[in-house]
């Protein structure tokens, strides 16, 4: 069984139907009211709409087939921010009235406004136009030595070209598409992995925000992980500190549903916030991944290398596995070689691809607290 909320798709309606709105204040409602049912007065202003007028500060706007878009961004060029954010809207087909069975489907409006223009992510995922592209973890005390691969999420645009992660989560946080996007690309590494049959150690991002219920959002990842035969010990679930959930508890809980399942968890970008070191006794995590800001120019900066080299410190006395992202000179190499970091991922090492770089036969092995080859 897998999770209804992050399997289905929302889809904007594209048919005639009627859009209702409940407002928060009665100033917000006759404002709507006056503007949307003023006569045009140039070629800039939008066409008059056919709006009723309804009790408990609702309106009722009949919506053209095809329209509904710019109807919602003409309202949004009408209300405040905060009257957008304590409004609620309901679209339905054709020309009925709200039913009791509809009330759970009434959103908030700056929601169905960001899913009309999160129509490019919902095709991605609809078409399943996401990939992933690989970039290698290596030994640091022997960086030729490829020991891991992190997957990193792509979508694939109708004509081929790439889109960059950070627009789709982007317009996925705002749509509230962030569950279906985050299991999408999960599920994507997976299969990429299987495809080019990875060897090494595998690593995952995962949004801790788009996880409900680890024992039902998380059963199709573990199930997909499983059915494609690769050892749990060598999945790495990643969670970013600036991604992380603010309820500890419930990120707690899904890390002991990863650890339950075989897999190892890594906290992702530490040393970019405050709440750094409480995440580690609070976590317990595997591995640790020092912020790519932080190591950028470690070997040259005082105060980023007593930092890092406090942080360093911490895990290797409580024996978790450090990896070094962001390393892009040899002199940041040297640094954190020297500082005893058991594993490297950078641009040095090597850019994220489409296909992975094999594992490199060593003499040398990377040995580590956690990490292995």
């Amino acid at each position: 069984m897998s999770c209804s909320a992050c399997e289905t798709l929302p889809t904007l309606p594209q048919g005639r139907g009627r859009l209702f709105l409940w407002v928060p204040i009665p100033h917000s409602h006759s404002k709507l009211l006056n503007a949307l049912t003023a006569k045009p007065t140039g070629p800039q202003t939008p066409v008059q709409l056919d709006v009723q007028a309804l009790e408990d500060l609702g309106l009722a706007i009949s919506i053209a087939e095809g329209s509904l878009k710019s109807t919602l961004e003409h309202i949004a060029g009408i209300l405040a921010i905060e009257e957008m954010h304590s409004s609620r809207a309901l679209f339905l087909p054709g020309d009925r009235e709200p039913r009791w069975q509809d009330c759970g489907r009434v959103e908030l409006l700056p929601q169905l406004l960001h899913r009309a223009h999160a129509e490019l992510l919902l095709q991605v995922l609809a078409e399943n136009r996401l990939t992933s592209h690989f970039q290698p973890i290596v030994c640091a005390r022997d960086p030729n030595q490829v020991v891991a691969h992190e997957a990193l999420m792509r979508g694939i645009t109708s004509h081929g070209d790439l889109i960059s992660p950070g627009s789709l989560f982007e317009m996925a946080r705002a749509a509230h598409l962030l569950y279906q996007l985050d299991l999408a690309a999960r599920r994507t590494a997976i299969q990429a992995a299987i495809q080019h049959n990875l060897a090494g150690d595998l690593f995952i991002n995962f949004n801790p925000t788009a996880i409900y219920d680890p024992a039902f959002c998380l059963r199709s990842t573990v199930w997909a992980i499983t059915r494609s035969g690769i050892p749990p010990e060598r999945i790495v679930f990643e969670v970013s500190e600036s991604d992380r959930s603010q309820d500890i508890r419930h990120l707690q809980e899904i890390l002991r549903f990863y650890r339950e399942a075989g897999f190892r968890v890594a906290l992702d970008d530490l040393g970019s916030g405050y709440a750094s070191l409480n995440l580690i006794h609070q976590l317990h995590p595997d591995l640790i991944k020092l912020d790519m800001q932080l190591i950028r120019g470690v070997d040259r900066d005082p105060y980023k290398a007593a930092i890092a080299r406090k942080i360093l410190e911490l895990a290797q006395s409580l024996e978790i596995t450090t990896v070094a992202e962001g390393v892009e000179t040899p002199g940041e190499l040297q640094w954190v070689q020297e500082r005893g970091v058991d594993l490297v991922q950078g641009f040095l090492m090597g850019k994220p691809a489409p296909v992975p770089i094999r594992l490199t036969p060593t003499g040398i092995p990377c040995t580590t607290a956690h990490a292995h080859s």
